[in-house]
């Protein structure tokens, strides 16, 4: 007996966003790379790669005409601290170097496509 499955409405997009892409929906707060925006306020992205809503699947060459993202800045943070050691051995040559990225956290408010 087959049993029906209920079709999925949910909407999605594949976003670029510095130099990497990120799948986005509708309330999911995402980590990218640092933006000049402070919390609180809203942005416009356009570099929208492909579009899912119901049904119609849009994929952009390289990005979809008139579709865009609107999202909000909820905060900037740091990443985890990543320790650099470098040594040379037998020369008495040793350096040790850290560094925290940093990064800016999104709220997606709406998909337009």
């Amino acid at each position: 007996m087959a049993r029906k499955t209920a079709e999925k409405t949910e909407s999605y997009a594949v976003l670029a966003l510095g130099s990497k892409q990120q799948l986005v929906r509708v309330g999911d707060i995402v980590r990218v790379e640092k933006l000049t925006a402070e919390a609180g306020k809203k942005l416009q992205l356009d570099q929208v790669l492909c579009v899912k809503s119901g049904k119609t699947f849009k994929v952009g060459q390289p990005h979809v005409q008139g579709a865009s993202v609107e999202a909000s800045v909820v905060d900037s943070i740091k990443g985890p601290k990543l320790s650099v050691f470098y040594k040379r051995r037998r020369k008495h040559s040793r350096k040790k170097i850290g560094h925290r990225q940093l990064y800016t956290l999104v709220q997606i408010d709406a998909i337009k496509d």
